[in-house]
Order: C-alpha cells, then structure tokens, then sequence
C-alpha cells in the first residue's frame, strides 16, 4: 500500500501501526535491522487529524535524535545516550502524522559501507541473509525492504543511502545539500552529510520529501528555497530530457549481467523519448575521488567526534586521570574502523599536513565538481549503476579497494556529497534473486527532474513497490 493509500485509511492507521511494531520484532532474530524499538501506543493517541504521512509506521536511522529514546549511533560508546530533544526532521514526521516504530542499525557513528560495524552485528539483507544491506544506513533500507514500513530515514555522507538502496532493491534519495534540515542528526563529516531516505515508489518519496524539505533557522546550513509539491509535479514524460551516462563507471563494469541491465535501461529511456549522450570524466580525477573523500570525511570526523570522550559524552570507562579515562573510553568505546579513520583524520589536521593533505583534498573536491558540472551545463542527468554487481557476502572481503574497478565503479556516488546535488538510486533488475540499482544525480534543487526520471525508469521496470519474499 502506498503511503497516500494508507492515509486515506484513517481507520486503519492504529491496526497498520501496531501490526508494523510487531512485524519489526518478529523479523528481529532473522535480521538484526533494529538497535531499539519503539512502542507506538502513546504517538497513535496524539495523531494530527490531517498529514500526509497520517498513521503511516516509520523508522529512523539511530543516528537521528529522539526525545526520551536511547539513540546510539550504532557505537558503543554512546550505547547509554539519551537525548533530551528531537531533531527537525522527527518533529516535522510527527506534525505530518508519522509514527516512529523503530531506531534502525547503521555502521558505527555512520562510517563504512557494510552495516558490519554496529555495536549490535551486522544488518543482514532481507533478500539473502548470507548478504549485506550495505550501509551506513542498512538497517533502515532493510527494513523498507522487507515491507516492515514503507519509509525509513537514512543519512548519506558518500553513498549511505544510495548504495544500501541498490543492495536492497527500493528507492533511495539524497537531496540536495540543505534541502533538509540536519539539525539533531549526529555528524559525520558536516560538509558532506545529507540526510537522506528510502521508500519503495518513486511517489512515495516525492511525499516523503514534500514532508522532510524546509527551512530551519537551527540549521544554518538549510536553504531558505520553497518546497515544491513533488507529488502534483510529477511527469514521467521524457521527451526534451537530456540524460547523460557515465562513461567511466560503465567502461569500468566487469559483470556482464549488470552491463546489459544498464545498456538495455538506456534503450528503453531512449525509446520513451530522451536524449542519450556519454559523458567521461577525467580518469585521474576519478581514481582521486575516494582518498578525496577519506581525507576530508575522517578529518571533519576527528573533529566532530572529539567531544565523545567519556566525560562530556559516552560511556565512561575506568582511570587514574582524565585523560586515562579519556583514552579507556575512547579505546573501549570504538571499533577497530573507527579508530583507524580517527587516525587518518588526526594525521590530516595535524598543523603540518593541513596545507599539504586537508586542503589540498578540497581543491581536487571542487575540481571534481567542476566536471560534473560541465556535464549538467548540457544534460538534465547523469546516470550509471549504483554498484557493479548485487550485495556482497557478509563474509566476502576479496574486494581490492585500490584497484581501478572499485576505485571508479565502487565509489562514483559520492560526487553527489562534494557537490551537494541530490541523487537517487532506483532498483534496476536482478541477478541470482538480487537486486542491483541505478543512480541519478541531477542539478542543484532540481529534484523534480530527478523523480520525473526515476518514474519513467520505475515505469518500464516495473519495480513500483518492490518488496523481498520474507520467510
């Protein structure tokens, strides 16, 4: 049932909420997507009488602060956090009607492209179990994916929505950078952060988005540009669109199976009216995008993360002196991938690297971001696969990260985070009972043109409301 559908069910809206609840809790042990659950009895007594998300189940990543309702972002060393507010987007779901059912798992702290790394285990595919969600936000995706909800909050800093949405088969948006407010939204790196969300329609997400999208003066960061009504805009008429592939990634495809998928996408967009180019990036830059990345991220990281110590945030371990204590909670408190980026970005903002490292990965940022938009000046969109091929096993860690595949192929959505434009992904097709997605990004605010297309995309897939077989 789609979200305007189960508004329209007024009657329906306690039954929905609660069967969503106990759905959540029965699919717990068999998939591990939920840190901590939440009983929706108290929020179905305040239900606004209007909304357009009125008594609609929702999760939210656990990284978004909730009110009274531990929030841990996936590490232990916030496992005893409390907030005593809620962040903008939680109080813009509820005044729209929403229920909360759920904090769902991430990667620790939002770093890592598994949902491995919470302090909970591994978020595991509701498609195959003996797969990843992908992540940092895979606990969320998972559970859109399973028909638990049919909307879920993620945050994306490099791919953290788009890439779990490819691995889980559903719809996932980043919008543009200050589209929605992220205020209460615990930080990763503050000049890439998006938050994000998944859904399984493409009108789905454009209510979703109508909801979420707005002002706030507590995020300085937020834009002052009016919401349009997606929903009422929405046309999947492609004739005039210009859509433009990305060369590089679809030269870089090894798997043939994902390759065809994508080519025969492209005959069909074309068919239905638009304007197929090619366009390529220069190689050197795309093979400099993920230590671009990695310098910039884990620097902002180290920074934003510095107050999670044990004395003014966190669990707090045993010692002799404040800064044993410091070092015992920081030491217990982190994974092992946590720790090691906190290094990386210790190393980067340390006075004499700056220049040479810190700054000098911002300049090849805006050199990248400098071709992208060379390649908006002409094109409505740039399309590619999301991922070379459908969600890893949980135990496969044979990927190179340096080799050129996975440096080009791997990590070409986060040029959707250096240059704040938003960017989706919708499901694609499928290779042994998986799903593999495909990613749009389009000018700065121009969301409406990224929905028209991922409608008509949606339209001849015929993956509207794609939900994994639960057993």
């Amino acid at each position: 049932m789609m979200i305007a559908e189960m508004v329209k069910d007024r009657e329906g809206a306690e039954k929905r909420c609660l069967e969503a609840y106990e759905k959540a809790k029965q699919l717990q042990e068999k998939y591990n997507d939920v840190i901590t659950f939440v009983d929706p009895t108290e929020q179905l007594k305040n239900l606004p009488e209007e909304g357009l998300m009125r008594g609609v189940p929702i999760a939210l990543k656990d990284n978004v602060s909730t009110k009274g309702i531990l929030t841990t972002a996936g590490s232990r060393i916030l496992s005893n956090y409390v907030p005593v507010f809620d962040a903008k987007i939680v109080t813009k779901l509820k005044e729209a009607g929403a229920v909360v059912i759920a904090k769902a798992s991430m990667d620790e702290l939002a770093m890592g492209g598994t949902n491995k790394t919470c302090f909970t285990g591994a978020s595991l595919n509701p498609w195959d179990t003996s797969r990843m969600t992908g992540g940092s936000s895979g606990g969320s995706a998972a559970l859109v994916a399973s028909g638990v909800v049919p909307m879920a909050i993620g945050s994306d800093t490099g791919d953290s929505v788009r890439k779990p949405a490819s691995f889980c088969g559903i719809v996932g948006v980043k919008p543009t950078y200050g589209r929605i407010s992220r205020y209460g939204i615990i930080p990763y790196s503050s000049s890439l952060d998006h938050v994000g969300y998944f859904t399984r329609s493409i009108k789905d997400a454009c209510v979703a988005l109508k909801v979420l999208a707005g002002r706030d003066d507590r995020d300085m960061t937020s834009s002052f540009r009016e919401v349009p009504d997606y929903s009422a805009l929405l046309n999947s008429d492609l004739h005039g669109r210009k859509i433009a592939v990305f060369g590089n990634v679809r030269d870089g495809l090894t798997n043939a199976n994902t390759a065809k998928l994508f080519d025969d996408l492209m005959e069909s967009l074309k068919a239905k009216g638009a304007e197929i180019t090619v366009f390529r990036f220069d190689e050197a830059l795309m093979k400099a995008m993920l230590p671009t990345y990695y310098l910039i991220a884990n620097c902002e990281a180290t920074s934003n993360h510095s107050n999670l110590d044990g004395i003014r945030f966190g669990v707090r371990e045993p010692g002799d002196s404040m800064e044993e204590i410091m070092t015992n909670s920081r030491t217990k408190g982190f994974g092992p991938l946590i720790r090691k980026r906190f290094v990386i970005g210790s190393y980067g903002l340390f006075e004499e690297n700056q220049e040479r490292l810190f700054r000098k990965a911002q300049k090849v940022r805006r050199l990248i971001v400098q071709q992208l938009n060379e390649c908006l000046k002409d094109a409505d969109c740039l399309i590619a696969p999301a991922s070379n091929d459908i969600a890893p096993l949980l135990n496969d860690d044979s990927r190179d990260q340096l080799s050129d595949e996975y440096l080009v192929v791997e990590n070409h959505m986060v040029i959707g985070n250096f240059s704040g434009y938003p960017s989706m992904t919708v499901p694609m097709g499928f290779e042994n009972g998986c799903p593999l997605g495909i990613n749009l990004t389009c000018r700065a605010f121009d969301e409406e043109t990224m929905f028209d297309i991922g409608r008509a995309i949606e339209e001849i897939t015929g993956y509207e409301n794609l939900t994994a077989e639960v057993k």
